[in-house]
């Protein structure tokens, strides 16, 4: 039997009354992400790249700070890791079905996406990148990305450690080459690739320009980053190391077997995972790192990457700043879903050191 009470008329002229002045004034609305507020005017589905580095939840941060101020409910996932690519497939896949107002993606790998990248733009559903974003995207399916240009940003790592081994390499040869170290967790990441290219491109620039070394540079190690000039010919060798699983174990062993190498003068390590392995790897070694030992840079942040920093273990290394990476992607989602236009937003990198990490302008971008 049904139940439901009968509302009195002038119960229900009161309710109705009641209901309308409620709808007349919105100003003082309260909205915020969906982590504990109240619902947003956007519905913003945010796709990160993994949760094993504190970036991400830097990146998480800037994004609620967004959505907060713009009126949007987001729900920020993201995979076990950045290897993970089947699991953010069938994030994007759930995003994509819910119709959202927009969406944010990170892509860990756009071939594995192309379907569900089509069938959002065919949906109408306006996709923007953040961080790596969605390189090669299919053509109209990505209206913007928000990210560090991460050629330019390890090219800062690059410059910092010529300063410091510059006079050593003004004396290697052929007979006598140097080697300098890339560490790297994988070569799929766009951008873990791109900072490797950087900083291979900016050290070979910056070395080819000493007489004794010219053109006599060899990068090994990896095929993705090889280039024509055999080890055996070079002055310099640039010499790429990457495991073939990007756990912490295999990056540390990784790390251990670059640190072994001779005539080692430099490391750059690519992101909060490679530092960590590289840290790790000194540790296990005794110490090989510092003012007196291998001259080492790294990307991102971290406890213990800052520590390095800090005691003099590593050089310094270049940060981007996540907070704003999160920001602005979720600012260019509700910007896209209110039909507006949307360009790339270049989001500049900082080079931190023990003088300057704890100032106003670098302090802000470390996290933990």
């Amino acid at each position: 039997m049904n139940r439901k009470k009968r509302i009195p008329g002038l119960m229900l002229l009161t309710a109705l009354f009641l209901v309308l002045v409620g709808c007349g004034d919105n100003s003082e609305e309260t909205t915020s992400t969906n982590d504990g507020g109240s619902e947003g005017d956007y519905e913003i589905e945010v796709i990160a790249k993994g949760f094993t580095q504190q970036y991400w939840t830097a990146v998480q941060n800037g994004s609620q700070e967004a959505a907060e101020e713009f009126g949007a409910t987001i729900n920020f996932v993201g995979p076990a890791n950045e290897t993970a690519v089947q699991e953010q497939v069938q994030m994007l896949s759930n995003a994509v079905n819910k119709n959202p107002d927009a969406i944010v993606l990170a892509s860990l790998d756009v071939k594995a996406q192309v379907d569900l990248l089509n069938q959002a733009m065919n949906n109408e559903i306006p996709i923007v990148g953040f961080d790596s974003g969605v390189p090669e995207a299919p053509e109209g399916s990505v209206l913007g990305t928000a990210a560090t240009n991460n050629k330019s940003a390890a090219g800062i790592a690059a410059e910092e450690i010529f300063k410091e081994i510059e006079d050593q390499l003004a004396s290697v040869s052929v007979e006598n080459p140097a080697r300098i170290g890339v560490l790297a967790q994988e070569a799929n990441s766009t951008s873990i690739v791109e900072r490797s290219e950087g900083f291979i491109e900016t050290m070979s620039e910056l070395a080819s320009e000493l007489d004794n070394i010219g053109e006599q540079i060899a990068v090994v190690g990896h095929q993705r980053f090889a280039n024509d000039v055999n080890e055996s010919d070079a002055a310099l060798i640039i010499q790429v190391q990457i495991p073939a699983n990007a756990t912490d174990s295999e990056v540390q062993t990784s790390a251990q077997a670059l640190l072994n190498m001779d005539n080692l003068l430099g490391v750059f390590s690519s992101n909060e995972t490679a530092s960590k392995g590289l840290l790790n790897a000194h540790e296990a070694m005794g110490g090989v790192l510092g003012s007196d030992g291998i001259v080492a840079a790294g990307f991102d942040s971290g406890t213990l990457q800052k520590e390095a920093v800090r005691n003099g273990t590593f050089l310094g290394s270049v940060t981007q700043d996540p907070i704003k990476i999160g920001y602005e992607g979720v600012r260019l989602a509700i910007q896209a879903a209110n039909g507006e236009e949307v360009d790339d937003l270049d989001v500049p990198a900082a080079w931190y050191n023990a003088e300057n990490m704890d100032s106003d302008e670098i302090a802000p971008l470390l996290y933990d």
